[in-house]
């Protein structure tokens, strides 16, 4: 991978971006090569492998900023590049000398993309697409996505911050159609971290294909979802998708410097049950929203933002840290050199407590069990959401029983949040995507398997 950028090359460029005033300046390059492979109809349909390189350059002066990018890096395109994100007016600012920092590698990477080739990639494909296929024979469809990433990031600032990252991503996703009749069902799964081609030794691709196909298989025989007010129990891992979407965003820096988020007041007052700890981690070994820094140069953290129902923090990027003169937490990201850095979430997930799993549904004497949520919709103002449910089963006496369909969850983030009245053991987190500003981030969201004492259903059945 090719990003041939000196340090007195970009220590030029800074001098340019401050030359005009301002109070921060920063670069950030990045060389991403991606190979896409897709798969339908027992058929490959496409294969691309594509390259994205360029720079952006930001110039902070008070609560304005200014941002530009080029993919042609030659010194005179770098300079007017950084003239166009320049402070409108000021005196001249020279920024500090630029010194390397080490970055903590967070993963682990033994068989690296590039060594591998084309067909033994195709192969993941046709391997999950078997394990879909095999499952059941009312699978009339199914699709098989495969992304690699190499992804190498270059930061440097006038606070003479230089540091340099090597992030790979992979992402196998599997889609099944089951058709029984006139019913037709869907399912999904994929795995995905930061690692080289060695997951799928420890994944079999086979096994992914299968989950897809058993959720759609599943819901075959769902019947309508009773709707109302009841217990809602949901299982380890891909329940954090409520709690990224009810709660995490609200505990973004710029929401609440904003005072746009229904948490911008929050700080040291109880916002959930005793029972949640919610935790906002980008160091985690090899997850697929860890890195070694974050796009703005920052090291990544481990920060607590609800503790024992008490809320403890918020996700700070540099600018929004800067005005509200706090530090930033590492959550500044961006989805190319194109995009500024928002704060983001990295890997979000709530902390096990001591109840046994199996009694999550055991003490329920009617209620929802919620396997896979789909998409949704949030209000961050007022924390309002409405999400539907992929993957639903009744629970009827302390047993789970029979599927159902159509089901939606309705309700408030922060009085959700206290109605949590169990929290099982042990940790799960599932790979996903958030978007937020027009740009798209791979995370990880999890819990370890919950119980609310009341939520609104909505579904057709009464």
């Amino acid at each position: 991978m090719s990003l041939d950028l000196s340090r007195d090359l970009l220590g030029r460029v800074l001098e340019v971006a401050l030359s005009r005033g301002g109070e921060f300046a920063d670069i950030f390059a990045e060389h991403t090569r991606t190979t896409s492979i897709g798969l339908a109809e027992d058929k490959v349909k496409s294969v691309s492998v594509g390259i994205v390189q360029g720079l952006g350059v930001r110039v902070i002066s008070g609560d304005e900023v200014g941002f530009a990018y080029t993919d042609e890096l030659t010194e005179p395109e770098l300079e007017k590049t950084a003239l166009a994100a320049a402070a409108s007016r000021g005196r001249p600012v020279h920024p500090a000398p630029l010194v390397a920092s080490d970055v903590p590698r967070r993963y682990d990477v033994r068989v690296p993309f590039s060594d591998v080739a084309p067909s033994r990639k195709t192969d993941i494909l046709w391997r999950a697409n078997a394990g879909a296929r095999d499952y059941d024979a009312r699978v009339s469809e199914v699709s098989v996505s495969y992304y690699d990433q190499e992804r190498r990031v270059l930061v440097a600032n006038s606070e003479g911050r230089w540091v340099e990252d090597r992030q790979p991503l992979n992402l196998l996703a599997v889609s099944a159609v089951a058709v029984d009749g006139s019913v037709r069902q869907s399912g999904y799964e994929r795995a995905s971290e930061r690692r080289g081609y060695e997951l799928f030794e420890d994944v079999a691709p086979e096994s992914v294909g299968r989950e897809a196909a058993r959720e759609a298989v599943s819901m075959l025989g769902a019947e309508e979802t009773p709707t109302g007010e009841m217990p809602v129990v949901m299982p380890r891992g891909w329940g954090g998708v409520l709690l990224h979407e009810a709660v995490g965003h609200g505990l973004e820096g710029d929401f609440v410097r904003k005072g746009t988020s229904f948490y911008a007041e929050s700080l040291g007052r109880e916002v959930a049950s005793p029972l949640v700890t919610v935790v906002d981690d980008g160091t985690l070994m090899n997850h697929r929203g860890t890195t070694g820094v974050d796009d703005e140069g920052t090291p990544t953290q481990r920060t607590v933002l609800i503790e024992k129902g008490i809320c403890t923090g918020f996700l700070f990027d540099l600018l929004n840290a800067r005005l509200m003169r706090t530090q930033s937490t590492g959550n500044g990201r961006r989805e190319t050199f194109r995009h500024p850095p928002l704060p983001r979430m990295t890997n979000t997930f709530m902390e096990g407590g001591e109840a046994a799993a199996e009694d999550l549904v055991r003490g329920a004497r009617y209620g929802l069990e919620v396997r896979k949520l789909g998409g949704g919709q949030v209000d961050i103002t007022s924390g309002n959401f409405v999400f539907k449910v992929s993957e639903a089963y009744l629970i009827e006496n302390g047993r789970t029983t029979r599927p159902v369909r159509g089901a939606t969850l309705i309700g408030n983030g922060p009085e959700i949040m206290k109605r949590v009245d169990m929290v099982a053991s042990g940790a799960g987190c599932a790979a996903g995507s958030c978007g937020k500003g027009g740009q798209m981030v791979p995370v990880c969201v999890g819990e370890p398997g919950l119980r609310i004492s009341a939520m609104t259903i909505g579904g057709t059945r009464s």
